[in-house]
C-alpha cells in the first residue's frame, strides 16, 4: 500500500508561515511515521533568484516603513486576491507548479501562506483534484486567505473561524486546530541539563527574541533590561542576523557572564523552557510557541494589521503584555525574581493554555482527516 503524501506549501514573508509548515510535517511524521512529507517555499523554489530578492525587500519594507504595511493590510483586508494578481500568480507559477505537484503526487496539499493558496486555488479551478487546506498562521483573518477552492480551513481560534464565517466561508469548512508547533514544543525538557548545555545559571532568566530580521528593538528599552543583568540572567537570540550578534558581543555592556547573545538555533524549545519571561516581537508563529510553553510574554513593536491582532488575543487570553516602558520591565522582573510567585504563575498560565490550546491538536486533527482522502 503507497504511503500517504502531503504536500506543504510556503512563502518566507516572515519565517513564521513556513516554520509552521515544517512543525506540521514534523508533527504528522511523529505521529504516524508511515507519511511522507514535503515542505516547499514557492518562490524560492521555482524562482531562485528572483525569489530571494522579492523577500529582502518585503524585509526593508517591514523595518523601515511598518505603517505602510498597517495601511496595505487594513485596505485590503475584506478582499481576496484581485483578478489581476491571481492572473500574474498564474503566469509565474502556474505550470512549474503543475508540474511539481504532478511530480510528487500528494495526496493532500497544505497552504501556510496566501499566495501559494490562490495558485493551487487556481489550479484547482482548472481542474486539480487534490484536497487543498489552508493553515492560517497568525490570530485573525485576512481576506487574501480565502478562495471557494479551499477544501479546509485550519484555523488558530473560534475568534477567527467567526471572521472567517464573515469572509463568506461555510462553517463546516473551517476547524479550529490551533497553530502547529514542532514536536519539540509538546514536551518539557530537563531544566538542568540545558542549563548546563548552554552554560546557563540557576537565576532568574528572560529570553528576548526577534533579531533575525534587525527587529530586536534598539534603543532604550533594551539598554534598560541589561541594566538588570547582576540579577537577571538575559539570553538574546538574534537568529541568523550574524552582523547583529557581533555588534552586540563587541559592546561591554554585553561582556557580561549573565548575558548571552545567541545566533541562529533550533532549540528555542529548551531555552523557552529554562526561561521564566519572553520577550518577543508577537508573530504568530512565536507567540504560539510560548504559549505552548506556558511562559508570559512581553510584546514590543508589532507590525501594525499583521501583528496587532496578534497581540489582542494573548494580551485578552492573560498570557501577554505590551512592552512600552521601563515600568513594565520593572514590574516583571521583579515578578520573576520571586520564586514562589513566579512558580505560581507559570502554573496558572499552563492552566489556561490546557484549557485554550493543544500543541499537538493540528498535527493530530490533519492526520484524522487524511483518513477519508
Amino acid at each position: 500500500m503507497r504511503k500517504k503524501r502531503v504536500l506543504l506549501l510556503s512563502e518566507g514573508f516572515g519565517s513564521g508561515h513556513t516554520q509552521a509548515a515544517y512543525a506540521l510535517a514534523m508533527g504528522l511524521r511523529h505521529l504516524s511515521p508511515g507519511i511522507q512529507t514535503r515542505v516547499i517555499e514557492l518562490g524560492k523554489f521555482l524562482n531562485p533568484v528572483v525569489g530571494p530578492l522579492i523577500m529582502s525587500a518585503y524585509r526593508k519594507t517591514v523595518s523601515k516603513q511598518p505603517k505602510l504595511v498597517g495601511m496595505v493590510y487594513r485596505t485590503q483586508y475584506h478582499k481576496s486576491l484581485n483578478r489581476f494578481t491571481q492572473l500574474a500568480l498564474h503566469r509565474v507559477f502556474y505550470t512549474q507548479t503543475s508540474q511539481v505537484i504532478s511530480q510528487l503526487k500528494p495526496d493532500l496539499i497544505v497552504c501556510t501562506h496566501p499566495v501559494p493558496n490562490a495558485v493551487v486555488a487556481r489550479l484547482k479551478r482548472l481542474g486539480l483534484d487534490v484536497p487543498l487546506y489552508t493553515l492560517i498562521t497568525d490570530y485573525d483573518a485576512h481576506g487574501t486567505w480565502t478562495s471557494p477552492e479551499v477544501t479546509k480551513y485550519l484555523v488558530s481560534t473560534p475568534k477567527v473561524k467567526n471572521k472567517l464565517i464573515e469572509h463568506g466561508i461555510p462553517d463546516n469548512r473551517v476547524e479550529v486546530t490551533g497553530i502547529p508547533v514542532h514536536p519539540n514544543f509538546w514536551m518539557t525538557h530537563n531544566k538542568t541539563e540545558i542549563q548546563i548545555q548552554f552554560g546557563l545559571k540557576q537565576m532568574p532568566t528572560v529570553l528576548i527574541m526577534g533579531g533575525g530580521w534587525g527587529l530586536l528593538g534598539e534603543g532604550n528599552l533594551l539598554d534598560y533590561m541589561t541594566g538588570w543583568r547582576e540579577s537577571v540572567q538575559l539570553i538574546f537570540c538574534v537568529g541568523s542576523n550574524e552582523k547583529a550578534r557581533e555588534k552586540m558581543l563587541a559592546e561591554p555592556t554585553y561582556q557580561h557572564p549573565n548575558i548571552k547573545v545567541l545566533g541562529f538555533t533550533t532549540e528555542i524549545s529548551k531555552l523557552m523552557d529554562v526561561s521564566d519571561l519572553l520577550i518577543t516581537k508577537p508573530g504568530g508563529m512565536t507567540c504560539t510557541e510560548g504559549l505552548s510553553k506556558g511562559i508570559p510574554m512581553l510584546f514590543y513593536e508589532p507590525i501594525p494589521g499583521i501583528e496587532d491582532e496578534n497581540v489582542d488575543y494573548f494580551i485578552q487570553s492573560g498570557f501577554g503584555e505590551m512592552l512600552l516602558t521601563e515600568a513594565t520591565l520593572d514590574k516583571w522582573f521583579k515578578l520573576i525574581s520571586e520564586p514562589y510567585a513566579s512558580i505560581q504563575f507559570r502554573r496558572t498560565l499552563l492552566t489556561k493554555r490546557n484549557q485554550e490550546y493543544n500543541p499537538s491538536q493540528c498535527s493530530r486533527s490533519v492526520l484524522a482527516m487524511m483518513q477519508h482522502v
